[in-house]
């Protein structure tokens, strides 16, 4: 089958020809319709995510048909769609798994990190942690317009989650995770702050076609003081600034599995209570929870279509902020 591979961190993907996994017990083997490419994917390839599988194949917002059941799988049957998320595989038996924490398993598998992912014609997945797609889950259609629910949609769930009830949101990095975002506080009734990178008048109007109340660079301040803060940008620096826009007893929560260092700020940003946190992966609770809200939401997701051998050039793009959504890359 056609892959793209990691070989090396620090040097980009290479076209290759691999076989055709097999699934083994409790696996499913699934043909790959659309793999969106996500942010963690350059953390990958750059080395600020340590010890990847090697060689490696990326991505874990996939979207396919079950093409093949390993002994013992239920629950699925050859031609269903599916989605394959960021958390492939927990132990079950470590303290926070027991607790109901699997995104912090302390051995946990990755798609697209530990687990080979969706760059790919095909991939296998553990069943137990891969999703059904009913047919009418979001106002977009297709399957590419579904990849970026797989990631960008679900840990910006959790992250708007743990942002609590506040109606004013602030988000920082209007990009795949943020366009959906956007739309989900939108139809809970909440107000929407975009902050993109100053000068991107093309992501603040799309923020504001989403329904932001305000759009504006992240060297701006907001028109009102925000309830809760969420950042998607892997930038540090945006920790303080932030901290600065919130209200007292406001949250700013940090949604990136990687984010450059935060400078030292003075204590009075995080005094009168207010609070900092991050979100780690997902659960599978997470994914069952967004999955049963996006067709009420009507969630209508932004994607540029690549093809595989064009993975390269996808993450190019994304790097370079020129996007507006999400790519994905079509077999």
């Amino acid at each position: 089958m056609r892959a793209m591979v990691l070989r090396k961190p620090g040097e980009p993907l290479v076209a290759d020809e691999i076989p055709v996994p097999e699934p083994g017990p409790g696996q499913v083997l699934i043909g790959i319709a659309a793999c969106g490419v996500c942010r963690t994917d350059l953390h990958v390839i750059d080395g600020d995510l340590p010890d990847p599988k090697l060689p490696l194949v990326l991505g874990h917002e996939i979207v396919g048909r079950v093409a093949g059941l390993g002994e013992g799988v239920s629950g699925f049957h050859l031609g269903d769609r599916v989605g394959v998320p960021w958390l492939g595989h927990s132990c079950g038996v470590c303290p926070y798994c027991r607790s109901g924490a699997e995104n912090l398993c302390d051995a946990p598998g990755f798609t697209g990190y530990s687990i080979d992912g969706g760059y790919a014609e095909f991939c296998v997945a553990d069943a137990a942690y891969v999703f059904a797609l009913p047919e009418d889950l979001a106002d977009s259609p297709g399957d590419a317009a579904l990849a970026p629910l797989m990631c960008a949609g679900l840990i910006g769930h959790r992250t708007l989650s743990r942002a609590g009830q506040g109606q004013k949101i602030g988000i920082y990095g209007f990009g795949a995770a943020a366009h959906l975002v956007a739309q989900v506080a939108r139809w809970q009734g909440r107000q929407v702050f975009a902050f993109t990178r100053p000068g991107d008048t093309a992501a603040q109007e799309f923020a504001r076609e989403l329904g932001a109340e305000w759009a504006g660079g992240s060297n701006e301040k907001p028109p009102e003081e925000l309830d809760a803060a969420l950042i998607f940008a892997p930038i540090g620096a945006l920790i303080p600034v932030a901290l600065k826009a919130v209200r007292k007893g406001g949250r700013v929560v940090s949604g990136g599995i990687h984010m450059s260092d935060i400078p030292s700020f003075p204590y009075r940003l995080l005094w009168e209570e207010r609070e900092l946190t991050s979100v780690a992966n997902l659960t599978r609770k997470d994914g069952d929870e967004f999955l049963a809200l996006a067709p009420k939401a009507r969630l209508k997701t932004r994607v540029t279509e690549f093809a595989l051998e064009d993975a390269n050039e996808a993450l190019e793009a994304m790097r370079s902020g020129t996007l507006t959504g999400a790519a994905v890359l079509v077999p």
